[in-house]
């Protein structure tokens, strides 16, 4: 016991600060949306992933202060990014999907529930913007049918938002 004092407690500073830097970001992000009216499930959503990154960033903290062999976690972190590297690679149209979907959840002048009409010239769709997940746009439509449409897709096409009456 006596031979790990120093790890323990830098363990309890990190976590401690881990838990602060986390409680100030989700502040910060939520702060920001709030300023430029983002919708709350998108703050939702970048807080998340801003968690995932800070908990991320502590494993790897946490495992060079016990000591994990740093030539064997990054041989293992080289292995698994060059694998996922090539199947993203054989799915090009995943990250197309994915990218697609970032811009159109943080750039995108269309949000969820606007009424929009998809303007194509063999098939016009109008209907509510339901919902943007991560490789598809749900469209619901005003007979009550939903429509998928891949993020990719809908960031080629021609939006149409309609006016609130």
């Amino acid at each position: 016991m006596e031979e790990y004092k120093f790890q323990i407690a830098e363990t309890i500073i990190i976590m401690f600060v881990f838990l602060i830097t986390k409680l100030i970001t989700k502040r910060i992000i939520t702060k920001v949306g709030v300023r430029f009216k983002y919708q709350s499930g998108r703050i939702k959503i970048t807080n998340k992933i801003v968690g995932v990154l800070l908990l991320i960033i502590l494993t790897i903290i946490l495992m060079i202060i016990w000591g994990v062999d740093q030539s064997e976690l990054l041989l293992f972190l080289s292995t698994i990014l060059t694998i996922l590297g090539v199947a993203f690679f054989a799915q090009w149209s995943i990250i197309s999907n994915i990218t697609s979907t970032l811009i159109i959840f943080f750039n995108h002048p269309i949000k969820i529930g606007d009424s929009l009409t998809i303007m194509d010239k063999d098939y016009q769709i109008e209907g509510k913007l339901n919902d943007i997940g991560i490789f598809f746009i749900i469209i619901k439509t005003k007979e009550d049918k939903k429509i998928t449409i891949p993020s990719n897709v809908f960031m080629q096409k021609m939006i149409q938002k309609e006016q609130a009456v």
